[in-house]
């Protein structure tokens, strides 16, 4: 009975996709953006994204052939990224409790991120073919600029606005690219929901300037502010659609680029008001996109626990 049921656990832990890693992104990012209403909540967030790696690292230790499989995508390797991108949201809520790890893991997490630029680059870039393309590409070139978001909890301003505009430069010219590849080729199924990370890389610009740059602009952060609107409506419109479809890996895509819109409209909401430059609507607004983030995020973390530990 045992032994069955240690192959029954290896079994569900060889299920688990390299997709789970942007479900702790947005779990992680999540208690962030909930940590105005309680720190319990944070906490509570932090942990399940801590979880998820543990499991995640479980599967790269028993089952390293099925991870490298999984690599060997364009798609695989992008959704890969959300986990440097985790490390570093994770390296700030260590940082009160385990202060000698954080800015090791901060690091590390910058340099596996770029590392993973470098060979993605090499493999899809220099290579190029447009069916390769897909929204991930936001995730490896953009998804830096966390490192934007979490610079104040370790001094790194420069290195801050560094990443910044890098992923911003690379966000402009990914938005014709990726946009291009969605309007001439086909989207196979599994990947469809992979379109609501139309909504984060403008998002996580934003959040990024307002916390790596002490002084700002307030007509640029009105500009980020409005195309990080926009394009988190366009996700939102897709979302009703994607929704329909049945379970798939990419439904990781439900979680952070909604969290990061929120958190970024928010952060904008309270800079603007400092400015003089309040939006009255904003608050209302920002609430919104709190509850929708909530909810996408936990139906696809469930999705994901169904998936992995229920679904025979």
């Amino acid at each position: 009975w045992e032994k069955h049921q240690n192959i029954d656990g290896m079994e569900k832990i060889k299920k688990i996709p390299v997709a789970f890693f942007g479900v702790m992104l947005g779990m992680a990012a999540l208690g962030n953006l909930l940590q105005s209403y309680s720190e319990g909540i944070r906490c509570l967030f932090g942990g399940i994204a801590v979880l998820i790696l543990v499991l995640l690292i479980a599967k790269g230790i028993f089952f390293l052939d099925a991870v490298k499989q999984e690599l060997a995508t364009p798609v695989g390797l992008g959704v890969f990224a959300t986990f440097p991108m985790a490390l570093m949201l994770l390296a700030v809520y260590v940082k009160p409790f385990l202060p000698a790890l954080s800015l090791p893991l901060w690091v590390f997490a910058i340099l596996l991120h770029v590392g993973i630029i470098l060979f993605f680059t090499g493999k899809y870039v220099l290579s190029f073919e447009e069916k390769n393309v897909h929204s991930v590409w936001y995730i490896v070139y953009v998804g830096i600029v966390v490192a934007s978001l979490t610079s104040p909890a370790f001094q790194a301003a420069a290195f801050g606005q560094v990443a910044f505009y890098f992923g911003f430069v690379a966000l402009l010219v990914l938005l014709f690219v990726v946009t291009r590849r969605y309007l001439r080729l086909p989207v196979p199924e599994p990947a469809k929901p992979l379109m609501m990370i139309y909504a984060a890389p403008m998002a996580l610009c934003t959040a990024g300037y307002i916390q790596a740059f002490p002084e700002k602009s307030k007509g640029f952060l009105l500009f980020l502010l409005l195309a990080t609107t926009l394009l988190y409506l366009f996700a939102l419109v897709k979302s009703v659609q994607m929704l329909r479809l049945p379970f798939y890996p990419s439904y990781a895509a439900f979680t952070f680029p909604f969290v990061i819109s929120a958190i970024a409209t928010k952060q904008s909401a309270v800079v603007l008001a400092g400015m003089g430059a309040g939006l009255p609507f904003l608050p209302a607004i920002v609430l919104v996109e709190t509850g929708i983030a909530a909810l996408f995020t936990i139906y696809a973390f469930l999705r994901f626990v169904h998936f992995i530990f229920i679904k025979k």
